[in-house]
């Protein structure tokens, strides 16, 4: 993505207009690599309930005004972690372009204005541009905690300073 296109994109708080494409940018990657779950479900069917009402956030990346990408930040119920990073998704035909390194800074950001001193994610290793992804924010892989999601197979962690 050239420098003038990466200016292009605007990361903008979720409202109720982004609803839709929160859950298809997510339920098109789930779905090509994995199945949906209970879970998957409770998040994408109402994000505002879900999410945001429960103390979390959710930042949606615009280009020319299209939802291209989604991250959520969700509130954890758990002494080692304030908040989960957790559905990212990137529309295909804008992979590989940073959207993705956006969202991530920008939920950093929102974590530590909400005071967040740990975040915690779940993935699959074998989604790589994404752990490469982690890894580049600053995530380190952890024994995490009981996941509800049977593709995980890595957990990680941020410790914000």
């Amino acid at each position: 993505m050239s420098g003038q296109k990466a200016q292009q994109i605007t990361i903008v708080d979720f409202s109720s207009e982004y609803e839709a494409s929160f859950r298809s940018l997510n339920e098109a990657w789930i779905t090509h690599y994995f199945k949906m779950e209970a879970s998957d479900y409770k998040a994408l069917d109402n994000p505002q309930a879900s999410i945001i009402n429960n103390g979390g956030h959710i930042f949606v990346a615009l280009l020319h005004n299209e939802a291209v990408g989604v991250c959520a930040l969700i509130k954890m119920d758990h002494p080692d972690y304030d908040y989960e990073l957790a559905k990212m998704a990137v529309a295909p035909n804008y992979r590989g372009k940073k959207i993705g390194l956006l969202l991530g800074q920008a939920i950093i950001a929102k974590a530590k204005e909400m005071g967040a001193k740990n975040l915690y994610l779940e993935s699959n290793t074998i989604l790589k541009p994404a752990i490469q992804l982690y890894q580049k924010l600053g995530f380190k892989a952890v024994l995490g905690i009981s996941s509800p999601y049977a593709r995980c197979n890595i957990q990680m962690e941020l410790k914000i300073q």
